[in-house]
């Protein structure tokens, strides 16, 4: 009696079977890599904007005990103040920005106070290199720190700085915005209105650069009021690029992000909105501005 044996082969896949069940693995990969970027990017935009809204109650908190809300600072070359070495100022006398002086209010009070250094340039080593989550867009990067040193900084000391991917309205003083050069303003001082008017919103980067020094990622979110911390309403807003780098113009002094379409922004009262790319540039203009006289209609940004 002859038996047959089945061999392997005769249950394998043809050529042309397997050329098909990778052409359909390819479609369907195709399909669904767009969905998932799309929902990866709208958790990450919840993040972005949850960040905002913890930095907007920030300001308020802020407000709620010192009767004023947090300056812009001095400029880039002034790191944070420490009264006798030893205290963080507050108001007019501290030299660092807003993202520094809002530290207590986002759980970061150690790095404020510059943890467990022993003088006052050991505290402002470890209060301008300590990087913060909230104060970075998931779109665009994590936490990130880059070592810079500069003559008009600390003597020239080399040393890491935590950046920032947020920034304050704003940068031309003459525009009247809720962060100003130095000195606080109050509510009051905000007769637009505190749900007209543009607190801190996401700051546009030459994404090819980053994790580089930039001229507005460089000093880090510690920075006195300049690029870094603080950006323009007199000019419209424009999304991340990827570039050659000009180290003098990267950013452009513009508010923008790395979202499609919109970025992300909150206002005076500490809500979040997103504002279109696309904006008219007189109404981005008027939501810079703290006492203009103009309702701003939120259909129109």
């Amino acid at each position: 009696m002859i038996t047959r044996q089945k061999t392997a082969l005769g249950n394998a896949f043809t050529l042309i079977e397997l050329l098909v069940v990778i052409a359909i693995i390819g479609v369907l990969i195709a399909l669904l890599l767009p969905a998932v970027q799309k929902v990866r990017e709208a958790a990450n935009r919840m993040a972005c904007q949850n960040n905002l809204k913890q930095i907007g109650l920030a300001f308020q908190n802020h407000h709620d005990q010192h009767t004023f809300f947090p300056a812009g600072g001095d400029d880039w070359t002034t790191p944070p103040t420490y009264v006798g070495g030893a205290t963080p100022a507050v108001g007019s006398q501290q030299k660092a920005g807003w993202a520094f002086q809002i530290l207590p209010y986002i759980e970061a009070d150690n790095a404020w106070r510059g943890g467990s250094g022993t003088n006052e340039t050991e505290r402002i080593l470890v209060a301008i290199g300590t990087p913060h989550k909230i104060y970075f867009c998931p779109t665009r990067r994590g936490p990130q720190t880059v070592r810079t040193g500069y003559s008009e900084y600390l003597n020239g000391t080399v040393c890491t700085r935590a950046l920032i991917d947020y920034a304050a309205s704003n940068l031309d003083d003459d525009e009247g915005g809720v962060v100003s050069w130095l000195y606080p303003n109050r509510i009051a001082d905000i007769t637009d209105g505190t749900s007209n008017t543009l607190l801190v919103a996401e700051k546009r980067l030459n994404l090819t650069s980053l994790g580089q020094p930039q001229n507005d990622d460089d000093i880090g979110y510690s920075s006195g009021y300049e690029v870094d911390i603080a950006r323009r309403t007199d000019d419209t807003p424009a999304p991340d690029f990827y570039g050659t780098s000009d180290y003098f113009d990267d950013g452009g002094e513009l508010f923008g992000s790395s979202h499609p379409a919109r970025f992300n922004a909150v206002f005076a009262d500490g809500s979040v909105r997103t504002i279109s790319y696309s904006i008219d540039a007189e109404v981005f203009w008027h939501l810079g501005n703290i006492s203009d006289g103009c309702v701003i209609n939120f259909d129109d940004i």
